[in-house]
């Protein structure tokens, strides 16, 4: 598993694991626009169904400036993760410099109506030297 996804945080038996990929044809480094693909694999170690309510990103250039995205679910969706279930989705960030960074948390809604946040683990977004 650690081939395949280079970040890990663990949040009281919640799971979130990130795989980053910088894409070039993705990317117009002559416009100054770099883009980079993320999977997240949430993994459900409690014993409890839990359901993703909402995402806080915080994700930061190569020159310090930081933006945050707030919303509900992942990618359109608020998934249910059943005990031992996961839920994957892949989704992307653009950004003006060929180095940055993100982090964030998720918020869950427990069975019985509770709130809690799960750490998304700090990744950095590096371009290659070659591209930039």
């Amino acid at each position: 598993m650690k081939e395949l996804f280079q970040h890990t945080a663990i949040t009281d038996g919640l799971t979130v694991r990130v795989a980053v990929n910088f894409l070039p044809e993705q990317s117009r480094i002559e416009a100054g626009k770099w883009f980079w693909v993320y999977h997240i694999r949430i993994e459900n170690g409690t014993d409890r169904t839990l359901q993703l309510m909402t995402r806080h990103w915080r994700i930061t250039d190569g020159n310090g400036e930081v933006s945050t995205v707030e919303g509900e679910g992942v990618v359109g969706e608020q998934p249910m993760l059943q005990p031992g279930a996961s839920h994957d989705y892949v989704s992307g960030c653009p950004l003006s410099t060929p180095h940055g960074s993100m982090e964030g948390h998720y918020t869950f809604r427990r069975g019985d109506g509770s709130l809690f946040q799960t750490l998304i683990p700090f990744f950095p977004l590096a371009a290659p030297a070659t591209a930039g």
